[in-house]
């Protein structure tokens, strides 16, 4: 019975952190959004290059709120590492979000605002946050992730010897 109650805690751990960069994401989807449309209608700036800035801008809102929030209880010791990681991977993200946009607007010959939108702020956006997920976790704020993935292969390893006896 303990180590189901150790499993489901773990669980419950990770929905929480799922939850936390799901709202750290969602105000950066906003602020990505906002930015993104006020320089291609209001700047008249090339729709790739105003993706660009929306981008980074929502990466240093991201950063904020992953830092302090989401993953709080992080290792801060080495934080010029932190940084990089979290620029090297978000930068990733940029070129997975702005590709795609850019292959929609350029290479399909989707132009119109909503079509924009969508490449960028749908199907960009949603393909470069699984990504970004994936690699805070993995390698960023890797302190809290590293932990839970232990905790988990000891409780399966645990599992798996006691099955066998």
């Amino acid at each position: 019975m303990s180590q189901r109650r150790t499993v489901r805690s773990r669980l419950e751990r990770m929905a929480r952190e799922i939850a936390k960069f799901g709202a750290v994401g969602a105000i950066g989807f906003v602020v990505n959004f906002i930015v993104f449309n006020i320089c291609v209608h209001g700047f008249h700036l090339a729709v790739v290059r105003s993706g660009v800035i929306a981008t980074a801008v929502a990466i240093a809102t991201n950063y904020v709120g992953n830092r302090y929030w989401t993953y709080r209880d992080a290792d801060r010791s080495r934080r010029s590492r932190e940084m990089s990681l979290f620029l090297l991977f978000s930068g990733a993200g940029l070129i997975i979000e702005n590709g795609i946009l850019a292959l929609s607007h350029y290479g399909f010959g989707l132009t119109s605002p909503l079509a924009d939108n969508i490449a960028k702020n749908v199907i960009g956006l949603g393909i470069g946050t699984v990504f970004r997920f994936w690699s805070y976790r993995t390698w960023v704020f890797q302190a809290q992730a590293v932990e839970t993935a232990e905790s988990f292969l000891t409780t399966d390893a645990v599992a798996r010897v006691d099955a066998r006896k």
